[in-house]
């Protein structure tokens, strides 16, 4: 079942009990959950509800539940299971970066941002009668403990690779997020991007069950859902088959493959022209683009001569694509410079004058480590 890793819990009479988790179920896997302890069907559908829609984080709050089957759950080892804000930082500019914990008690980091952070064009625009009943929001999730990519700028690749997160844990920390903040899903808007810790694409099963279960479940679209990746070629061309499928952004940060093997080795394996031809493979709809982003180093990829080559790329590709620049976010024992503020904005300039949708991601977070490449389970 895609559930957490089971832990060992309280000693019983019988000996001791291992936990397990119902949070990160399908429906008919809580339907054999309940069919084992020989309850009706509609009873799976009373749990699906309690886990997803309410978001209950103990069985005993599942008062749709007779108190003995209640007791059945238990006495098996069954738990809600939803993963634990351990450690909340808090930005001036309102962010909050979260360590979240699993059951075998390692952490990874999930980012609440208030009103997003730009790279989101629709939320920039998009207005309501009364603010004070709609929220917008961007809640940056992992994939992994660590990351196995090593990309050269980010201070996760630090970590090295450590394991996959579980279909229950990616989307639970959403859950858990939501449950924070008290959000109304359905009237408030939220965006969901895959962007923390971890490659979505090198724990791809997971990926995908946990958003099946953000969409269906808890109810969160696919259309305000982005995953990123670093260019994992097999990724893509299974994503293209996905019927529920977020949109796509591919961490591109170079020009050309001289410059991208450089600071993504993963370059090596999958060039940028095979990356292409995979995304051409992808169906999309009138009005659907990819975005590249593209994270600017100080005199490694934010010249304007870098700004030409990219825009030429962009366009020779034929693809339907956005650029969402991002100013470097500076880490400890990383050899980069983040560029100036004029410079990024020369280089945004020379793109828009060249034909290419461009925006710029607003740094959130950077003073407690929250901002795009520092996440690194940071804990002062």
């Amino acid at each position: 079942m895609a559930s957490f890793p089971q832990i060992e819990g309280i000693g019983t009479a019988g000996g001791a009990i291992a936990e397990r988790s119902l949070f990160g179920n399908t429906l008919e896997q809580l339907a054999e959950i309940t069919s084992s302890f020989g309850l009706k069907n509609y009873r799976a559908r009373q749990l699906w509800h309690a886990l997803y829609k309410d978001r209950f984080s103990s069985v005993e709050e599942i008062t749709t539940l007779p108190d003995s089957v209640r007791e059945q759950l238990q006495a098996a080892g069954w738990v809600v299971g939803l993963p634990q804000i351990v450690q909340t930082f808090t930005s001036v500019d309102g962010t909050e970066r979260y360590l979240i914990a699993g059951a075998d008690g390692n952490t990874v980091e999930t980012v609440w941002m208030p009103n997003g952070d730009g790279a989101e064009p629709g939320d920039l625009t998009e207005e309501t009668a009364n603010p004070l009943d709609y929220r917008r929001a961007t809640i940056c999730v992992s994939s992994q403990v660590g990351c196995a990519v090593n990309c050269q700028f980010c201070l996760t690749a630090k970590l090295g690779i450590q394991r996959n997160l579980t279909a229950g844990e990616i989307a639970g920390q959403v859950a858990a997020v939501l449950n924070r903040q008290k959000v109304k899903v359905g009237r408030d808007r939220i965006n969901l991007v895959f962007m923390g810790m971890g490659e979505p694409f090198l724990n791809y099963d997971n990926f995908t069950a946990a958003v099946r279960l953000l969409v269906e479940a808890i109810g969160i679209p696919e259309s305000r859902m982005t995953v990123s990746t670093s260019g994992i070629l097999p990724g893509i061309e299974r994503f293209a088959q996905e019927t529920i499928r977020p949109k796509l952004a591919l961490s591109l940060n170079a020009p050309n493959d001289e410059i991208r093997e450089r600071i993504m080795p993963i370059t090596r394996k999958w060039p940028i022209a095979r990356l292409f031809d995979a995304l051409r493979s992808i169906p999309m709809g009138p009005r659907q683009r990819f975005t590249f982003e593209y994270v600017l180093l100080q005199n490694i990829n934010d010249r304007l001569h870098h700004a030409a080559e990219l825009a030429a790329l962009v366009r020779n590709s034929g693809l339907p694509v956005t650029v969402n620049l991002i100013a470097w976010n500076p880490g400890p024992d990383i050899p980069y410079s983040m560029p100036s503020p004029e410079e990024v904005s020369a280089f945004q300039k020379h793109l828009i004058a060249s034909g290419v949708q461009t925006y710029l991601r607003r740094p959130r977070g950077r003073d407690i480590y929250a901002a795009c490449g520092q996440l690194k389970r940071t804990v002062a």
